[in-house]
């Protein structure tokens, strides 16, 4: 049978080979058909603008009647031609066509509205017509480039060639039309390129067309149009020919019309034996390609026939063959091939009844071994001896697969036997739960932890054991887990058996596939604590070193150390006395009728009072203990911590002696800040009383005498009796001389300490400095009293002449602003001047002076000086002293 259809196969293929190339040659004469469609439509639309061009010449060239209908009968001609073209052209499977001709249409429109206007010339007119008759013959060589045979190629540039021919000849005509159609003198110069071209397209036609049109073109050059054509081209090619020898306007165009006519008819038929040419090619190739197909058709026919005749003493013992084969390897060993014949295929049939026979052993063998591992009988083996070759290494695969499937067995409870050790020694709390929400398994550390035994662990939902307020963060967690993410340093509190509260924090994995979440927790509640107190101390040691008031300490300690034991707190000092003075106080919020009474809480807390003011140390006593405030080595007070009912846990005194040292700590801050204000305040008090002292030395002394010497002077300058003598000029000189430094004495004076501010108070002082001032000086003085205290005034009133002397000396500003309030107890004074800025107040300039003393008052001063934007300067000065907080005295018992 293969002997037979070897051959078929090659035939059938080369059959369909051939088809295949006759179709594709076929579709290519098809597409070319349809091609030289659309070239011929295009090539009419050439034709019509060739006449158009001419029509447009002769009514450029003669303004008549009949040539302006001439002209108008050929642009409807070419838009008609223009339209059948689109026609062709759109929806067809060949180039641009469409898009060119819109463009052609839109550039005749053009050239037809210049034309109109008669703005152009005749020349002018002929050449843009040239322009548009390119594109057109450009576009029909496009379309007819394409050669699927030789004879439609030859055909197809023979009809090119002859349409470049006549538009050569056509635009020749135009261009003599012109030249004997103007006057003279007006005559352009005569070129004879067309008629070069006209041959050269010629002789291309002759080399590519038929005889019968060859001959025809030879009949047309000699007939008379042709000779007149010839015989005016040799007129013009003659250097010795006149233009008085030229032929008149209307014979040339008359000729040369009937000449392009007769060309014209030879390009019709042409066209005709193009056309006919292609489709002589398409019919031959569709009739090669039908009969290839029929060809096939035939030998296919012949090769089924060939097969059905075989198939009944080859294709049906194939067909058990290949059932048997089928049904042996999905596993079917019931299927049993029937055909018993002497030649090859009985061969096979009986090798398949053999492997089906050793399939069903080899089956036996595997149902043994698989029923010996669900009993746990690891040690059976497979009769390997009973097999051979393939079969035999099969089963001694299974048999070493038997034994590492012993061994690893026997390592798995080994490590589930090591596992459980450490799940039962961790101190880590392990677990395994369900996404149901319950305890499956819990390690003895969850019963020393929680104080519940596993029955109870495991036979309630585990958040009943989380506290009230984390349980809804809980059930999150356990929904997050159930959606198959991870959870790490998860914490919440759970609920001890005896209810005092622990915090874990847990590390969980879920497998969802089992439902099950395998979770470790660690019991964190001493960590906690410890973060706790140690923020506690972080922040009122950041109260300390911002140096806030004592009394304001001692309140944060108290609330820190009620927050931390969830107590009531108090921080007291020990009078000399024997009272006990409360300076921060800390209450523990209880719901109404809960804890001990109040006279019992009282009396625990003064026991240990009494016991640290004996014993100077940490005690305790009950539900309180306290710890000593010891400030350079003096008991000063205690810090006390009372639970209403509970007992405090172990490690609370020392907890409250942390905080006792920053007491400590804050107290001496406290006196050494106020030393050092009392320091200040004494220097700045001892400056002011010199400066008085001096100030009224100078006014009572060495100003008195200044006075007694001008009095003299004066006196003395009566006596002279020529006031124009060298001794009238000289006492004037003396006199001008004492009026001088008895003016810089006041300055000086007024400079060390102004009269006016004790006069006058702080309004008329700053007022005075203003008019003094070398710059301009904008005072806004919203002063509720005429007078403030004396250090106020002083402190005010210096700054001020500090800043006004600054804004001269050093910032070079143009002018300086002064605003003083008084609101709630607060002397605020402003100065801002608009100078160079750049004031650093620690350059060692004379601002240091100037913080001290408003410092020294309890005041602040502050400078805003960017460089280039002026400086602000800004002091708040109290007017009434820091209200001390007043003391609760509770007796001693």
């Amino acid at each position: 049978m293969l002997l037979v259809l070897l051959p078929v196969t090659v035939l059938l293929v080369f059959t369909v080979f051939a088809a295949m190339s006759h179709w594709e040659k076929g579709r290519t004469l098809r597409d070319f058909d349809t091609a030289i469609a659309v070239s011929f439509a295009t090539g009419d639309v050439s034709d019509a603008v060739a006449r158009e061009r001419m029509a447009a010449v002769k009514a450029r060239l003669h303004v008549e009647p009949g040539t302006a209908r001439e002209r108008a009968a050929a642009q409807r001609a070419t838009d008609t031609a223009l339209r059948r073209a689109v026609g062709q052209a759109t929806g067809r499977p060949v180039t641009d066509v469409a898009g060119v001709l819109d463009a052609v249409r839109r550039q005749l429109h053009a050239l037809r509205v210049e034309t109109g206007t008669n703005s152009l010339d005749a020349q002018t007119v002929a050449q843009r017509y040239d322009g548009i008759e390119d594109v057109l013959l450009d576009t029909v060589a496009t379309l007819e480039s394409g050669r699927p045979t030789r004879a439609a190629g030859r055909a197809a540039d023979a009809h090119v060639a002859l349409r470049k021919a006549i538009a050569a000849a056509e635009r020749e005509r135009a261009e003599l039309a012109i030249l004997f159609g103007v006057p003279a003198g007006q005559r352009p110069t005569a070129a004879g390129r067309w008629t070069e071209l006209e041959k050269a397209q010629l002789r291309t036609f002759e080399q590519n067309t038929s005889a019968a049109l060859w001959a025809q073109l030879h009949s047309t050059m000699f007939q008379a149009p042709g000779r007149a054509v010839r015989k005016v081209r040799d007129l013009l090619d003659d250097s010795d020919t006149r233009p008085a020898d030229w032929p008149s306007y209307d014979a040339w165009v008359a000729d040369s019309g009937q000449y392009v006519d007769d060309l014209r008819d030879i390009q019709d038929r042409a066209m005709r034996e193009l056309a006919r040419t292609a489709d002589d090619e398409l019919r031959a190739t569709r009739t090669r390609a039908y009969s290839d197909l029929a060809l096939f058709l035939t030998v296919l026919c012949a090769v089924t026939v060939l097969a059905l005749a075989l198939r009944r003493s080859i294709t049906r013992p194939l067909g058990q063959v290949a059932a048997g084969a089928r049904a042996l390897s999905e596993g079917d060993l019931s299927y049993d091939i029937r055909y018993a014949g002497r030649d090859e295929l009985g061969d096979v049939a009986d090798t398949f009844r053999e492997l089906r026979v050793t399939t069903e052993r080899l089956a036996g063998q595997i149902r043994a071994m698989n029923t010996a591992i669900d009993a746990g009988r690891l040690q059976h083996r497979a009769d390997v001896d009973a097999f051979d070759g393939t079969w035999a290494q099969l089963l001694g695969g299974m048999n070493d697969t038997m034994a590492s499937f012993a061994a690893a067995h026997g390592r798995r409870r080994r490590a589930e036997q090591e596992l459980e050790g450490i799940f039962n020694l961790s101190l880590d709390l392990l677990c395994i739960s369900g996404l149901d929400g319950y305890f499956k398994r819990v390690n003895p550390a969850f019963e020393r932890t929680l104080g519940y035994p596993v029955e109870t662990l495991t036979a309630r939902p585990l958040v009943e054991f989380v506290h009230e307020e984390d349980r809804d963060s809980t059930r999150e967690a356990i929904a997050l887990l159930a959606s198959g993410a991870d959870v790490a340093e998860f914490e919440n509190r759970y609920v001890r058996a005896d209810g005092t509260e622990c915090w874990l924090q847990w590390s969980a994995r879920p497998v969802p596939e089992e439902g099950l979440i395998y979770a470790a927790a660690r019991d964190v509640t001493e960590s906690r604590l410890a973060a706790r107190e140690q923020a506690a101390l972080r922040r009122v040691a950041t109260e300390v070193a911002r140096g806030v008031p004592p009394f304001d300490v001692f309140a944060k300690v108290a609330q820190e150390v009620g927050a931390l034991l969830s107590t009531s707190a108090a921080v007291l000092r020990y009078e000399s006395d024997g009272d006990v003075t409360v300076l921060g106080i800390a209450r523990e919020h209880t719901d109404d009728g809960d804890g001990a009474p109040p006279l019992t809480r009282r009396e625990v807390a003064r026991t240990v009072m009494r016991e640290v003011a004996r014993t100077r140390a940490a005690a305790r006593s009950g539900t309180a203990a306290g710890a000593p405030i010891v400030v350079e080595g003096r008991l000063w007070g205690v810090v006390v911590a009372a639970s209403l009912l509970d007992p405090l846990p172990e490690g609370t005194e020392c907890r409250l002696a942390d905080f006792t040292e920053l007491i400590a700590t804050a107290i001496a801050n406290a006196d050494s800040r106020a030393q050092l204000a009392a320091s200040r305040a004494r220097v700045v008090a001892a400056g002011d009383a010199s400066r008085r002292r001096i100030e009224r030395d100078l006014h009572d002394g060495v100003q008195q005498r200044l006075i007694s010497l001008q009095l003299e002077l004066r006196m003395a300058q009566t006596l002279v009796e020529e006031r124009g003598s060298e001794l009238g000029r000289q006492l004037a000189h003396l006199g001008k001389g004492l009026d001088d430094t008895f003016q810089d004495l006041i300055q000086v004076a007024r400079g060390i300490h102004p009269a006016i501010l004790s006069k006058g108070g702080l309004g008329p002082a700053l007022r005075s400095l203003a008019r003094r001032s070398a710059i301009p000086v904008e005072l806004d003085l919203r002063l509720s009293t005429p007078r403030f205290p004396e250090p106020v005034e002083v402190a005010a009133y210096y700054v001020t002449s500090e800043c006004l002397t600054n804004a001269v000396k050093h910032a070079r500003a143009s002018v300086v602003t002064v605003t003083a309030e008084d609101t709630g107890g607060v002397l605020e004074v402003v100065i801002h001047d608009d100078g160079d800025g750049g004031a650093e107040p620690g350059g060692g300039s004379g601002l240091i002076g100037l913080i001290d003393r408003v410092e020294a008052i309890g005041g602040r001063l502050t400078v805003t000086s960017p460089p280039g934007s002026g400086t602000t300067l800004g002091v708040r000065l109290p007017l009434t002293p820091h209200p001390d907080a007043g003391d609760a005295v509770v007796p001693r018992s």
